[in-house]
């Protein structure tokens, strides 16, 4: 039998971070320069890897997708953020956070499987350099890319549809600056047993899974380049690695931080904080581990930007 509060209601409050007009002034100007500088510095990782022809190769490709998911996954939390600091609302429609969930999940997970595909060619590019070209060939490149996006889709839409099944009570305040399908789904009028085992098998599918196979690539990398006789040639091949490496640990130690926070109890502002660096700081920091870890992308740079380069 319904209840009273058993309603499908129209609009979510996004509390965001504070109240404070001087706080929020400060993180108004702090998130759009975070924004900014994602969108900007990744925007120049594409347009070097699409420009330069000595950049057209698989691991680049890879790379420019990755900037292209990074750019994905922060528009579709910041901009509304700064909408509703700058409208003083916190209004979001329900159809609305809906469709952020949907499409943080998605770029969020492609995000996560592109690391995983970009694992395996540095695997290919180690340890079977003779065969790099035949084995990574623009079409299964192509493929690994479409279904790394296809993966991470199935999982936002069962997500979203998992969400659409449940019945919300009136009064729905979510502490956070997005829609959190965890925070969301702790708002529903009824059990939310069947989502919570949803969540947490796609949790360890889409996050045991992909990181289960960078483990293999690296040990695989590893094994190979001790087999290398020369210093040179073992630094040679773990530089390749080196700014992979430091994005995955980046991205995961994230990530990880988001789930404990998240579990721990009374941890909704810890919870926010950490989603930022997750959402936020992880895409903004990618593109200047790339950049200024590598050479040929430091080189395409200099020539868009019109700098002599060395």
């Amino acid at each position: 039998m319904e209840t009273e509060n058993d309603t499908q209601i129209s609009e979510f409050l996004l509390l965001g971070f504070s109240e404070d007009p001087e706080l929020q002034s400060l993180i108004f100007g702090l998130f759009l320069s975070m924004y900014l500088i994602t969108v900007c510095g990744n925007l120049l990782i594409i347009l070097a890897v699409s420009s330069d022809s000595h950049l057209h190769t698989p691991m680049y490709f890879f790379l420019a997708n990755l900037s292209f998911a990074d750019i994905c996954v922060t528009s579709t939390t910041v901009p509304k953020m700064l909408w509703n600091i700058q409208t003083q609302s916190k209004v979001i429609t329900y159809a609305g956070c809906i469709t952020q969930i949907y499409f943080y999940l998605l770029f969020a997970g492609w995000d996560d499987f592109l690391l995983t595909v970009m694992a395996y060619d540095r695997l290919v590019a180690i340890c079977h350099p003779l065969h790099y070209t035949v084995i990574m060939n623009p079409w299964l490149c192509g493929l690994l890319v479409l279904m790394s996006c296809i993966f991470s889709a199935l999982n936002s839409l069962l997500q979203s549809l998992m969400l659409l099944r449940l019945s919300f009570c009136t009064g729905m305040e979510i502490p956070h600056f997005f829609c959190d399908l965890n925070q969301v789904v702790e708002h529903a009028c009824y059990d939310t047993f069947v989502n919570n085992i949803v969540m947490y098998f796609a949790a360890v599918l889409l996050g045991g899974v992909p990181l289960a196979g960078i483990f293999y690539s690296y040990s695989k990398i590893v094994s190979s380049i001790r087999g290398i006789s020369s210093a040179q040639g073992k630094c040679k091949a773990f530089s390749t690695c080196a700014s992979h490496l430091s994005v995955v640990s980046l991205f995961y130690c994230m990530g990880l931080g988001v789930y404990l926070s998240s579990a721990a109890p009374q941890s909704s502002h810890t919870s926010a904080v950490a989603s930022v660096m997750y959402t936020v700081v992880t895409p903004m920091l990618n593109p200047f581990i790339y950049s200024l870890r590598n050479r040929d992308i430091k080189e395409a740079l200099k020539r868009i930007l019109g700098v002599p380069v060395m």
